[in-house]
């Protein structure tokens, strides 16, 4: 799940959006499809990167070509979801996490448990856990991770320098946080940052803080809310009193100004992503640390996955995902982009060294992949709009609104109903 600064996180988690269809040269007829169209949106970097993966595959296999057209992220779902009407389905396409579950049930959307668990080549086992759980839909594996991503805790160290505070540790507590943040505060001045849009943006950021003291956003059914507990009380609470009774939090509307303050020393701390690291400006020194825990340091990722629609062009999209999404071609692609590996092998690869090089900051994240990414959102159709009832809460209770207790009350009879279909 990719986020902000352009990534995006409006749509759920993180990620380029890329679309796949065949190309029209290819038509409707039977067989596999020989070449196929891949949209993608991708830009600078990783576009010039995809172009130049793509040529190398379409040299190496001029019998299952790839044509790379650009298309726009925000929009792969809807145009996704056109095609089934028009009856011209992709045959390959690159969806933020969130999409599949609004995919899943469509005959066109292809079920690749078979292909994934029958092929020893793709290794499912070692792309990395958080991967995996979004792919999945009940017992059915619906996508190929594309791009995984995860919070960690990013803090301006002139600004800890020139608050006489040290720097953050693996071991800082909710205190600590707020601590700091409280000191890093004042003349114009926030030690903490947090998106307040309500959107999926907001959402995710409390999740990690519900998860870290404990608690679960639904019960294992997922039938019911499970925020509303002493958890979701504590989580809350914090969130309140940085913001409401501290006043340490600036609080960005979704127009992603927090970086800009972050650059120009007015914010102390962000939870964000790899993705904004090539953001920051080049003198501006800054670290990256575990985020701060209660009962651990869970953090939240949100993989993006490539997904197939069309069955007469399986063969070629197969073929093509499985080579461009292996340990050595991804972390070349990596090494070039800043993305974070897909899978544990890549991190034993002879060019794993020279990728950290490139990417110091990236380290607390690769760790946090298989250290404290230890749930998942569910994997539920109702997802976005849960997603909206819990944005307003915690919209609402960051700009003192609403009482933490009340907020969470609230919004749990509001799920309630969204589960139960009412």
């Amino acid at each position: 799940m990719r986020q902000p600064s352009g990534r995006r996180i409006t749509a759920l988690v993180t990620g380029v959006a890329l679309v796949a269809g065949l190309s029209s040269a290819c038509g409707s007829g039977g067989g596999d499809a020989k070449k196929i169209t891949f949209w993608h949106g991708y830009t600078d970097v990783q576009a010039e990167t995809i172009t130049k993966l793509v040529g190398e595959w379409n040299g190496a296999h001029p019998d299952q070509k790839v044509d790379p057209v650009f298309s726009n992220n925000d929009n792969t779902l809807q145009k996704t979801l056109a095609s089934f009407v028009s009856g011209k389905a992709p045959s390959v396409a690159y969806q933020y996490g969130s999409s599949i579950t609004a995919l899943t049930g469509r005959h066109q959307t292809q079920d690749l448990t078979s292909l994934v668990k029958g092929d020893p080549a793709v290794d499912w086992n070692d792309f990395f856990p958080a991967a995996r759980q979004g792919a999945t839909v009940g017992d059915k594996i619906y996508g190929i991770p594309a791009l995984v991503d995860n919070l960690g805790l990013v803090y301006n160290k002139k600004m800890f320098d020139a608050a006489g505070l040290k720097y953050p540790t693996p071991d800082w507590t909710w205190d600590d946080f707020r601590n700091a943040a409280k000191k890093l505060s004042g003349n114009n001045k926030y030690g903490w940052a947090y998106v307040n849009d309500g959107t999926e943006d907001t959402v995710w950021r409390f999740l990690a803080l519900l998860w870290q003291a404990g608690g679960d956003l639904l019960d294992s059914a997922n039938k019911k809310a499970a925020f509303n507990s002493p958890a979701g009380q504590q989580a809350m609470q914090l969130l309140h009193d940085m913001a409401v009774t501290d006043k340490s939090v600036y609080l960005d509307t979704g127009d992603q100004q927090y970086l800009n303050l972050f650059n120009s020393g007015r914010v102390g701390m962000l939870w964000t992503g790899p993705w904004d690291l090539g953001q920051i400006n080049k003198d501006v020194s800054y670290g990256v640390q575990y985020l701060p825990g209660k009962a651990t340091h869970a953090t939240i990722s949100g993989p993006d996955y490539y997904m197939l629609f069309d069955k007469k062009a399986q063969k070629t999209a197969w073929a093509f995902l499985k080579w461009l999404t292996s340990p050595q071609v991804h972390l070349r692609y990596a090494t070039q982009t800043g993305d974070l590996p897909l899978r544990a092998s890549e991190e034993k690869l002879p060019g794993y060294k020279d990728y950290l090089a490139k990417y110091p900051g990236n380290k607390v994240f690769i760790d946090n992949l298989s250290k404290n990414v230890t749930k998942a959102r569910p994997n539920i159709k109702q997802y976005p709009q849960i997603s909206q009832v819990l944005g307003q809460a915690v919209q609402a209770v960051l700009l003192g609104k609403k009482q933490p207790q009340a907020a969470l009350a609230d919004a749990a009879k509001q799920v309630d109903d969204v589960l139960a279909g009412s």
